[in-house]
């Protein structure tokens, strides 16, 4: 199962490494939106997957970073990345911050509603403060500058950020933090009894996740040279959801998986028909009943079923082979 692991990750770098060259311009783009989004998706995992806190409003974080970046550029003037790229991810951080001390004081139903009222309140204020963000006009000609303008350069951008800021997910999940926001998940209550400072781990969780959500919102505005209100609507932030939980919540490659299937089933079915939508819901519930856990979960245990299947059948054969000498020396 390790090397089919290795394979896999080996074959899916060598063709995002080789995308420009294999795509042409619109798959190629279809290809950096789905790490975008995947990224976004990875950095709601971490709440909803690991911590067990399911945020609904992070699109209104992500937003932030864009809206920053977008203001910069076409309000400010200033279009150097060493400013508006630091810039975009600290105002996603810091409002993670201050929203982050409001909702960590809920859990459950009260917590999504809470994220909920706090990316609506982004939303609302994407339409009210017009000489900043433009309202529902919002903010264009965010361009990159001269050495990322082609595309297949942005691209290679994207795919070294994404492949890092994953790798930096990777270390904190597997730390002891990591761990512990695990036990929080599990059992909050015995955590608490074991001396643990359960909310503060939730906030630095919380702050963690809009930290990477900050970075996937400055990818996506260089990415879209464009953001408005629909960037940080109730949509946005509902669709990272569950892209996290068709993938596998409480994975780390499920994300990535649920932002494949997601982007891909929008950009390719939608040419065909209208109703994308609804065909996406089938494979939702579909996926629900069959491996309830998502993909990556359902693959893995029917890995494991066929390897304690192919372990059973040939501890088996020796047992009857014995039991066939038995009876012949009997006889």
């Amino acid at each position: 199962m390790r090397w089919v692991k290795i394979a896999v990750v080996a074959l899916l770098a060598a063709f995002l490494l080789a995308a420009p060259n294999l795509l042409n311009s619109f798959y190629l783009r279809v290809v950096a939106e789905i790490m975008i989004y995947g990224l976004l998706a990875m950095a709601v995992n971490v709440m909803s997957g690991y911590t067990g806190l399911a945020p609904i409003g992070q699109a209104g974080i992500f937003g932030t970073a864009a809206y920053m970046v977008g203001y910069l550029v076409v309000k400010a003037g200033v279009d150097q990345m060493y400013v508006t790229v630091p810039a975009g991810i600290m105002a996603a951080t810091v409002l993670a911050m201050v929203f982050g001390v409001i909702a960590i004081r809920t859990s459950g139903l009260y917590f999504l509603m809470i994220t909920l009222a706090e990316g609506m309140i982004i939303w609302g204020l994407a339409y009210r403060l017009d000489k900043i963000t433009g309202a529902e006009n919002g903010l264009r000609g965010i361009s990159r500058p001269e050495f990322l303008r082609a595309f297949p350069t942005y691209y290679y951008v994207v795919l070294v950020v994404v492949a890092l800021t994953a790798a930096a997910m990777y270390v904190v999940i597997k730390s002891p933090f990591g761990l512990t926001l695990q036990g929080i998940r599990e059992g909050e209550g015995r955590m608490r009894a074991l001396g643990y400072n359960v909310p503060l781990h939730k906030w630095i969780a919380f702050v963690l996740a809009g930290f990477f959500s900050g970075i996937a919102g400055v990818l996506y505005v260089y990415y879209n040279n464009f953001v408005s209100p629909a960037t940080v609507e109730f949509a946005r932030s509902a669709e990272e959801l569950l892209m996290v939980i068709l993938g596998g919540s409480g994975t780390f490659v499920g994300p990535l998986v649920g932002s494949i299937i997601i982007t891909s089933v929008r950009h390719q079915v939608s040419l065909f028909t209208d109703r994308w939508l609804m065909i996406l819901g089938v494979i939702y519930v579909f996926t629900i009943m069959v491996a309830p856990g998502g993909i990556v979960r359902g693959v893995q245990q029917l890995g494991d079923w066929l390897r304690n299947r192919g372990a059973s059948g040939s501890a088996t054969q020796p047992q009857e082979a014995t039991e066939g000498a038995v009876m012949e020396g009997g006889e």
